[in-house]
């Protein structure tokens, strides 16, 4: 029906019509798949959700005498520094550590800062200490640094995330008879309630369930700026089960995004904290998706009564838990679940709300002409198996996980 360049010559004399997802399911209920597909150009998708495979590279320049950082604290937060001079890698989960600062300040903040915090400050332009320990050399003589820095005193500042926007995940619930610190948050016992994380039928790709749309190269709203899928994210697992309509039954696809830092608001970029588990980061990711056939309107209009996921017991300390079975995102959403007989109450670690806001964002780029979309260089691989470690052995993973 259309290609990228005759949508972009549209966006260009802003003329494109644009609908966010939870418009675009709404026009297919009214008007059907084939005359939404004639009349929509582009449909955007959106989620606010903890990202924690998440962080940022950063350079600082060259000091005068040079120094080759081996060891680094941004606000109390280690820095990775075992590759270039003066180049950082500041992970999201990295917990705050002042044995090579100083003194730990006694405030209940600031023992649950992390490297999420720090990415969020330096996008608000606020100051970050550092204090850098080198490497003495040749080249490189100085052997420690403390300064200030802000995101306008560094060169480069970009999140390079190695797994974001999971395709699907799990319903987390806890049958033990103790409280549960995870990932998803606190779990109360006795499946007390349960949290989900995913926002379901409007996030990225549930919409386009095979990444027929998505590739490497695809320009994505990353944080509030402009970014890019750079490669597969991390866990990629295309080859999860899936329902008849093609969306899968668990964790599937991930894409690695990449975007520069200091175009990014921090309204979008949150550092987060698991109480008892450690620190994360809250990001809004939102992606364009060409409507180049009546097939993508298709699926882009899977309602969260179509799509599933597990229900996993957090309490069995294993790889792979046992599953109450599989739950629709409309059950999750109505704030209940019956499990076992039982009716236990439901929420969502992702923001429904700011996921919505992504999307709505997105569309007012796009309809103002400051955002237009790209062809992708290369295809993300739909063939990838999950590999274990088990002593020393690998093998696939069971088909749900």
């Amino acid at each position: 029906m259309r290609t990228i360049a005759q949508i972009n010559d549209k966006i260009h004399h802003r003329c494109a019509v644009v609908l966010t997802v939870e418009e675009l399911k709404a026009r297919v209920a009214e008007i059907g798949v084939t005359q939404a597909a004639k009349e929509v150009d582009v449909i955007t998708t959106g989620t606010f959700e903890p990202m924690e495979s998440s962080g940022a590279i950063i350079n600082l320049g060259h000091t005068d005498p040079p120094i080759k950082i081996r060891q680094c604290w941004l606000d109390g937060v280690p820095a990775y520094a075992g590759f270039g001079a003066v180049d950082l890698y500041l992970g999201a989960t990295q917990a705050v550590d002042y044995t090579g600062v100083g003194e730990v300040p006694d405030t209940e903040e600031s023992k649950e800062r992390g490297g999420g915090h720090v990415i969020e400050d330096l996008i608000a332009d606020k100051p970050v200490q550092l204090r850098a320990l080198g490497q003495a050399t040749d080249c490189y003589p100085r052997t420690s640094l403390t300064t200030t820095l802000t995101k306008e005193t560094i060169n480069q500042f970009y999140l390079f995330n190695p797994r974001n926007l999971y395709q699907n995940f799990i319903v987390g619930v806890n049958g033990g008879d103790r409280t549960l610190f995870t990932y998803l948050g606190p779990l109360q016992p006795r499946l007390s309630q349960a949290v989900y994380s995913n926002p379901g039928a409007i996030s990225p790709l549930f919409n386009d369930p095979e990444l027929e749309l998505i590739g490497i190269g695809t320009k994505v709203f990353l944080g509030g700026g402009t970014g890019y899928v750079a490669w597969e994210g991390t866990q990629h697992f295309p080859l999860q089960k899936r329902l008849p309509n093609r969306t899968p039954v668990g964790p599937a696809a991930t894409l690695a995004l990449i975007g520069d830092a200091k175009q990014m608001n921090p309204k979008w970029v949150r550092g987060c904290y698991f109480k008892n588990y450690g620190p994360s980061l809250m990001l809004g990711v939102g992606v364009p998706l060409p409507v180049l056939s009546e097939e993508v309107v298709k699926h882009c209009a899977v309602q969260d009564k179509d799509i599933v996921a597990p229900v996993v017991d957090f309490s069995i300390p294993r790889r792979v838990r046992p599953t109450f079975g599989l739950v629709s995102y409309a059950q999750l959403k109505s704030g209940r679940l019956t499990i076992e007989g039982k009716s236990v109450r439901v929420a969502p670690l992702a923001s429904i709300f700011l996921s919505g806001q992504v999307a709505r964002e997105l569309k007012q780029w796009i309809i103002e002409g400051k955002f237009t979309l790209t062809e992708a260089v290369a295809p993300i691989p739909m063939d990838r198996s999950f590999l274990p470690q088990d002593s020393g052995t690998s093998s696939r993973l069971p088909d749900l996980f």
